[in-house]
Formats: structure tokens, sequence, C-alpha cells
């Protein structure tokens, strides 16, 4: 994916937000290639992610969480639109940030990732992922981190289950990065069930993009189908042969479909 003559003038400014326990180094194959092709790309690490110092405990919210997006998406400047794009966990950090700030937004990518709808609170799909029992959490471990139980669940992926069910065709070698990086999240369920549905008109308004992981064995392909029968979106895409960790496994197939997206939606 070469930058044509002149590309980089007229490029567009995409901003990768990566999913639980992850943190924008996972999207470095991804963003190399967007990169190349004279793309502006953003790869935030959330709050209590990545490099951010804080940790779990001093994030009690899910808004707080997502600052760092927000305060990359007021930044802006006016009349300046970003393609956002939410993996796993972050499709509900796009999805408020569209909320918020839907007039920054020219798309919304959603990329095997929670997708809110605009008539439940948004802890609704991860709600509706526990009680489908369709991922087996294996060696996932789950600890409060207070005795009050004010603060989030946190939330740490086992060595095998992010083998069997996240990382199952990727390399050896990004299944040993992707552990070493690995930081304790959370999915933040309990705050999120006491938020008011994104609404329509804000929210709603933005266009939307799935693209649906084929082999993901954690967000399995029929719940995928499940939350766009539930919220449908403007185009659905599919990558064959990608787990849940496309930005690993596939690549190339992703970044060529977040370029087609970026040409398409102004």
């Amino acid at each position: 994916m070469e930058a044509p003559a002149g590309k980089a003038a007229c490029s567009k400014h995409i901003v990768l937000v990566h999913g639980a326990c992850q943190g924008g180094w996972s999207w470095y194959k991804v963003a190399t290639r967007l990169r190349s092709a004279g793309h502006r790309v953003s790869t935030p690490d959330l709050a209590a992610s990545g490099v951010d110092p804080r940790p779990l405990r001093e994030v009690p919210t899910f808004r707080d969480y997502t600052k760092p997006l927000l305060d990359l998406l007021e930044s802006l400047p006016a009349g300046e639109k970003v393609v956002l794009v939410g993996h796993s966990l972050g499709g509900v950090n796009i999805a408020l940030a569209s909320e918020l700030f839907p007039e920054k937004v020219a798309a919304a990518v959603f990329v095997t990732a929670f997708m809110p709808d605009s008539s439940s609170p948004p802890s609704y799909v991860l709600e509706k992922f526990v009680e489908g029992r369709t991922l087996d959490w294996m060696d996932t471990e789950f600890k409060p981190q207070d005795p009050e139980g004010k603060l989030p669940i946190s939330m740490m992926f086992g060595p095998l289950v992010t083998r069997a069910n996240f990382c199952q065709l990727c390399s050896p070698e990004d299944l040993t990065l992707g552990r070493s990086l690995m930081r304790v999240g959370s999915m933040f369920v309990d705050d999120l069930r006491l938020q008011q549905p994104y609404t329509k008109a804000r929210y709603g308004s933005v266009r939307k993009v799935f693209i649906v992981c084929k082999d993901d064995r954690a967000i399995v392909e029929s719940f995928q189908r499940w939350m766009i029968e539930n919220y449908p979106v403007d185009e659905v895409m599919e990558i064959d042969g990608a787990d849940h960790m496309a930005l690993f496994s596939k690549p190339a197939e992703l970044a060529s479909c977040l370029a087609d997206i970026m040409e398409k939606y102004d």
C-alpha cells in the first residue's frame, strides 16, 4: 500500500482505538501500512493502557478510561473530521466519542467490536455477550479492586485464553509481544449500566461500518452478526482467516478495508 505522488497532501486522519488490556501499540502493523500510504494515523493509549502511567484504580469510570480519546477529538481544528476505528471493547469507546463529538467523526468503524445501539444502556451489548457464553474465558482473571466494590472489576487475560481464543492465527512473535505488553483492564460493565443510551440524534447520526472477522473465537461471528442486526450499519465488510486480533493476523487486509473506508466516507 504505497502512497501515490501527492497523496500525502490530501491524506485523511484516522484514529485507531485499542481494546481492553491492550494499548495503541497493538495497531503497529496496520498503522505502519496506513502511514506508508500517506494517511495521518493516531493510536492513542486509553487511560491505564499502553504507556499511560495511571493504574486502573485511578480510572473509576468508562468516561475516565476514554478521556485520552475524547481529548484528542476535542483538540481537532474546527471543521476537521476523522475516521474512528474501534477494536473489541474499543467499539464502546468510539461510540461514546461519536455521541459527544458527532460533528468530528466522518465514520465510526467497528472491527469485531462491541457496538452499542441507541435504545439501551451501552452495557447492553456487553451483558448480552457474557450471557451468550460464546467465549470460554479459560484462565482470564476477574478481581475486585476494592472491598467496597466502588471501583470497576479488573480483568486480565491469561496465556491460555490469549493463545486459544484471541490469537490462534497470529504468529508466535505477535503472541509473545501481546503477552509482554498486556495490562490489567476492565469492561466497566457496572458503570456503563448506569449510563443513558447514546442518542439517535448524535451517535445515531454518525455513519458506521462493521468489519466482521470470520474466524474470531472471542467475539464469534454469530455475535458480530447479532450486533449488526440489532443496530444496522451503513456497510459491512468481512475478512476471512482473521482471528480476534486481526490487527496481527490480517494487517494487510484490515489496512486495505480502512483505506477504502477513508476514501468513501468524507
